[in-house]
């Protein structure tokens, strides 16, 4: 199959999949350096990833109404034709606004995974992924385009003021727990008592730092202060104090990540870091952190038994159970013993082992 030399890659959001998509931008930079490639994405989303050499970025701003966009687009790439689109995202606003793009193949997910419309929006279609996960999806995309296998990887770029801005609030080595503890969804929040409970027993058995970070919402904002509150040991709160960027070399300075399903969860896997994943409304095994499942907390099909009253196995790829106190089925204990195991595995010996 001929490379195409010119590539329509379309992903708006959110940032998550934003950081999914990373390794197969990567694979294809690689393997077809000549292929010029562009990027329809958020704007938002796209203050991760602009900077990324090689691409051509069309920040979209979400917030305008369906037409509106769909106009912006089709001014935006006038008199431009693709040799191939990757339609790499399946909500009927995503399919419609595709409409802009003129692609002589189209590429999209494969049947099982196809809805709300999709497949009236493409031409061609990418075989089934044997990982459940999205990234392992994304990644097909490649295949379709004659693109060999390949080590994943994100590199995403952060530059040395960022990362001097991560040095200045987290000096030296002391083994430190970020927690994000918002998601856009709020109901794929975890509890203040949780969070304040770990963050103790971070502190006062593995001798860690803990700071807050996240977006500077209302939300993030009340809850990180919430946090505070409950927690008997000091925090540093940098919740709505950074940026994307600024936020990347903090995730990668961190020995450890604590999150719900949220964009901070896959930045941090992205950037190496382990991640104490958070899952009940969402399937781990399709949007935990990509790299480690092995420190995520996962009560997906208690939550499917109780909510919907039938076992995960039985659900649809991709189904979110996102009901008022799902969140609440994660036990603090839980979490607990898996920053015990992951600060064991790390070899970081207790404040108590110290004090023996």
């Amino acid at each position: 199959m001929s490379a195409a030399a010119t590539l329509c890659i379309f992903r708006l959001s959110a940032l998550g999949d934003v950081t999914h998509l990373l390794p197969l931008v990567h694979r294809i930079r690689r393997q077809q350096p000549d292929t010029r490639i562009t990027w329809i994405i958020g704007k938002f989303e796209s203050k991760l990833v602009a900077d990324l050499p090689g691409v051509e970025f069309i920040a979209i701003d979400k917030k305008q109404g369906l037409l509106a966009v769909w106009r912006e687009l089709r001014a935006r790439l006038h008199g431009r034709r693709f040799d191939a689109l990757l339609l790499c995202q399946l909500a009927a606003r995503a399919n419609l606004l595709s409409t802009a793009v003129h692609a002589r193949r189209r590429i999209g997910y494969d049947a099982a995974k196809s809805k709300e419309g999709h497949g009236w929006f493409i031409n061609e279609r990418i075989t089934a992924a044997s990982g459940r996960h999205v990234l392992d999806t994304l990644y097909r995309f490649g295949d379709a385009l004659g693109l060999a296998d390949a080590p994943k990887r994100w590199d995403i770029p952060v530059s040395d003021a960022d990362r001097e801005f991560a040095a200045l609030h987290l000096p030296g080595s002391q083994p430190t727990l970020i927690i994000s503890p918002c998601s856009s969804h709020a109901l794929r929040n975890w509890n203040v008592a949780g969070y304040a409970r770990v963050a103790e027993h971070a502190i006062r058995r593995h001798g860690m730092r803990v700071l807050l970070c996240g977006g500077p919402s209302a939300l993030e904002r009340e809850t990180g202060a919430a946090i505070e509150r409950a927690c008997a040991e000091p925090l540093l709160n940098l919740i709505g104090k950074d940026t994307l960027k600024r936020a990347c070399a903090l995730l990668g300075r961190a020995s450890a990540v604590l999150t719900p399903d949220a964009g901070p969860m896959h930045i941090a896997n992205a950037m190496g870091t382990p991640v104490l994943g958070l899952h009940a409304a969402t399937d781990s095994s399709r949007s935990g952190p990509y790299s480690d499942l092995r420190w995520t907390v996962d009560r997906y099909d208690a939550a499917s038994r109780k909510f919907l009253g039938r076992p995960a196995a039985d659900l649809p790829w991709g189904k979110r159970i996102e009901f008022p106190g799902v969140m609440d089925l994660i036990e603090t204990e839980a979490v607990i013993d898996r920053l015990d195991a992951l600060m064991a595995h790390a070899g970081s010996p207790s404040v108590a082992t110290q004090q023996a």
